[in-house]
């Protein structure tokens, strides 16, 4: 099992869009065999501010993910319409950093 905190800064007045845009995300991830179980999450003193905690069996399963055409078009919607700034990713419990393979647009950060 490894968990990936997708860190996302949203631009004013776009916080729904995002949030409905979500919704349609998780229930294609919920299809996906590698995926175990996804929450997002809104911050009280930065409410542009996001977080979805990701479980995943499989740091390959999540890998495969980021790095298919689904996910990039939406990640190509975020930013040209909805995010503020790039979106990060940290994968939790891993102690060696590697990139997915594919051309993830998302920061790749290890802790």
């Amino acid at each position: 099992m490894v968990t990936i905190g997708m860190n996302y800064e949203v631009r004013e007045g776009k916080a729904e869009a995002f949030e409905r845009k979500f919704a349609l995300v998780l229930e294609a991830m919920r299809t996906l065999p590698a995926h175990a179980h996804t929450e997002l999450f809104k911050s009280v003193g930065a409410p542009g501010r996001y977080l979805i905690v990701s479980e995943w069996h499989s740091r390959e399963g999540f890998d495969a993910f980021v790095a298919s055409e689904a996910f990039h078009r939406v990640t190509d919607w975020g930013a040209s319409a909805i995010l503020a700034g790039r979106p990060r990713h940290e994968v939790y419990g891993e102690t060696a950093s590697s990139a997915p393979a594919g051309r993830c647009p998302v920061a790749h950060a290890v802790r």
